[in-house]
């Protein structure tokens, strides 16, 4: 029993910390780079940085306000959590992307800012990034004539800093910031994804890889019937790609319910991604919607969607789409338009 109670101890500390370890697919490090304001800004521009958070690390006070840390008396540090994912930005990446921020060869000033709660520091929880760390630094002297005053330390504690600090310059663009503001594109387009490739499979492929009704549908621009097709009635986040080449097409978030008895979405992810041509088919004028690399007919666009989602309403096909639940999406390759549903 008197273990149970060390065990329980322990982890509530370290959670108090903030210093309780990430889940399996997640990893964290902590930079400080003179006022975090423009670092937290710059990190969280990262593909693969899954969450940032300001606050002060390794303070000899506990929980410290902003006040004792700007007297110099509580050693902390203006520091950035950094929660990201290791499968899609790697720890060597993370720390070159910092370095780019910051004079590692200033002792306690960035820009402006002077005092050692501006000082440079990667502090670590996980001794295994030691030896990518030590390699980065090493790499890092040889461009300087002066010494390197970064320090590396492990995390001894890191206290959140209060609200109004967390995404500053989200919330006050015109904010101060010691960074130059062209990094932050540079740090958006250092890890960019690798644009995926789709193409129209040859006819008889089609015929193998497609029902009778997804061929008819996509391919001789036929209609499934109203309310009982697959996805009239799907509220699950997710995806929907065009069923013939797998490109993204539609997302949850645009999805809504028309009553019409098919999918109805008021916007595509991109217009660049479908066609649309008139149709005049069946005594009626309406606009038909085709996707661009697949030639498939996916349905019609209307004008009588909601009014504050655009006034249009993309009435899709079942048999035309494919859809990916949200928990599937980074495993079967659309990670990257997981942020999409966040809307």
């Amino acid at each position: 029993m008197k273990h149970i109670i060390i065990a329980v101890i322990l982890i509530i500390s370290n959670v108090f910390l903030g210093i309780a370890k990430p889940m399996k697919s997640q990893a964290e490090i902590y930079f400080a780079g003179g006022c975090f304001w423009g670092t937290e800004h710059f990190l969280k521009q990262i593909r693969g940085v899954e969450s940032t958070q300001v606050g002060y690390a390794n303070s000899t006070v506990a929980n410290p306000s902003y006040e004792q840390v700007c007297s110099g008396k509580t050693n902390a540090a203006e520091t950035v959590k950094v929660v990201y994912d290791p499968e899609e930005v790697n720890l060597s990446l993370l720390l070159n992307l910092y370095f780019q921020t910051i004079d590692p060869t200033s002792l306690n000033r960035q820009g402006n800012d002077r005092g050692t709660q501006y000082r440079t520091g990667i502090y670590y929880i996980n001794k295994a990034d030691l030896p990518t760390i030590n390699q980065a630094i090493q790499a890092l002297a040889t461009q300087y004539n002066k010494p390197i005053a970064v320090e590396v330390e492990p995390l001894t504690n890191f206290y959140p800093a209060e609200v109004y600090h967390q995404d500053y310059l989200d919330k006050n663009p015109g904010g101060y910031c010691h960074i130059n503001p062209a990094l932050f594109e540079m740090a958006r387009k250092a890890n960019a994804p690798k644009t995926a490739t789709y193409q129209k499979p040859d006819d008889a492929t089609l015929r193998k890889k497609l029902s009778a009704e997804q061929y008819a549908v996509t391919q001789k621009n036929a209609t499934e019937p109203a309310f009982h097709n697959e996805f009239w009635n799907e509220h699950r986040p997710g995806i929907y790609v065009d069923i013939t080449t797998g490109e993204p097409l539609f997302v949850s978030t645009d999805k809504f319910d028309s009553g019409c008895g098919w999918p109805s979405f008021s916007k595509p992810i991109d217009k660049k991604l479908i066609v649309e041509k008139p149709d005049t088919s069946h005594g009626m004028t309406r606009t038909e919607v085709r996707s661009q690399t697949g030639n498939a007919h996916l349905g019609h666009v209307f004008p009588d969607g909601p009014a504050d989602k655009g006034g249009l309403r993309y009435c899709i096909n079942s048999a035309s789409l494919r859809f990916i639940p949200k928990e599937k999406m980074k495993e079967e390759g659309y990670g990257d338009y997981l942020p999409l549903l966040k809307k």
